[in-house]
């Protein structure tokens, strides 16, 4: 009895093209999988209405949220945060930089802002506070919320102000991430340059002695 090879061959083959064939097709629903979490659970694209965090961000900038970066993390200090307060009637997102964290006391006071009674030392370019708002004594943030100002301290409307609030944990989105146009990342943004080193005056070289001098 002879053996057919060819026909075994054909059929290795065959079952290879199957094997492959089945494999893309997972990695295709794995990447649709992925790209749809992205989109909806994980990245956002919104654009900022007004002017409140210039001239970090402008009205129209579009920026992009990272929806997944409090999953796993807490919020910090600095951050540049995108929320949507429980209970307000408009429909758009707020934009706003926390100060002060659960828990803590702030107060500002002549222009400065201090938390737990220590001044908060800023990394960002701001003129100074003139409205204290309730901060104007210390005021002392509940477990869940949080203490956010606009980076436009004269025009914003923030929590300094009693019909805006805090900010309680479940109404943050994400974090603003990047903005799209030009691009870079939000926490780049109107960073204080850092300080120059002052140099030490370089040493006077000593004259040498005139020949009437010298003994």
């Amino acid at each position: 009895m002879n053996f057919d090879f060819d026909h075994v061959g054909r059929q290795d083959a065959k079952k290879g093209r199957l094997f492959r064939l089945g494999l893309w097709m997972v990695e295709l629903v794995a990447v649709i999988i992925l790209a749809f979490v992205i989109v909806h659970f994980g990245l956002q694209k919104i654009k900022i209405h007004g002017d409140s965090m210039s001239p970090t961000l402008v009205e129209n900038d579009s920026i992009i949220v990272n929806r997944l970066n409090y999953k796993f993390s807490a919020p910090k200090r600095g951050d540049v945060i995108v929320f949507k307060q429980s209970g307000q009637e408009h429909s758009y997102y707020n934009v706003k930089r926390i100060i002060a964290l659960p828990g803590e006391t702030i107060e500002i006071k002549d222009g400065l802002i201090y938390i737990n009674g220590k001044e908060y030392k800023e990394q960002i370019e701001v003129e100074a506070i003139t409205n204290s708002g309730i901060a104007q004594t210390p005021y002392k943030l509940e477990d869940t919320e949080y203490f956010v100002l606009g980076d436009n301290r004269k025009q914003s409307i923030d929590s300094r102000f009693q019909s805006f609030g805090t900010v309680v944990e479940k109404d943050i989105i994400g974090k603003a991430w990047i903005r799209t146009n030009p691009f870079k990342f939000v926490s780049s943004l109107n960073i204080k340059p850092k300080a120059k080193e002052t140099e030490a005056p370089a040493a006077t070289p000593s004259a040498s002695p005139s020949p009437s001098q010298k003994n």
